[in-house]
């Protein structure tokens, strides 16, 4: 049995798919732990100011969580606002990208799930 409590997960700053500022990510679970089609599940910390770049999975779908904070999400040229409590489903070739215009962090998981082979 694994656990891994998310708030104790080493962080480390990166850029996400050549976004605006440096995100902080925790990587929670990756493939070597899981079985099945499981690629990750990642807790992500998004500064203020600070975005995901739009980019899509060519075959994979990921599945965004909002746990705290107020951000904009855009899938497939649309944007949404998201807020604590919404899932946000990004289909394998969806265009999707984050973007915390706010003046508080946003927390959120990301889990990502293979359709298929990239």
């Amino acid at each position: 049995m694994y656990i891994e409590n998310v708030y104790e997960t080493p962080m480390e700053s990166i850029i996400a798919h050549e976004g605006n500022g440096a995100i902080e990510i925790g990587r929670i679970f990756h493939n070597e732990k899981l079985e099945g089609s499981w690629d990750f599940i990642e807790y992500l910390v998004v500064p203020p100011g600070v975005t995901i770049g739009e980019h899509r999975h060519g075959s994979n779908e990921e599945i965004y969580f909002i746990i705290e904070g107020h951000a904009k999400m855009t899938v497939n040229g649309q944007e949404h606002d998201v807020k604590p409590g919404d899932f946000i489903l990004n289909r394998a070739n969806w265009e999707h990208g984050f973007r915390n215009e706010g003046s508080e962090e946003v927390k959120l998981l990301v889990i990502q799930v293979r359709i298929g082979e990239d």
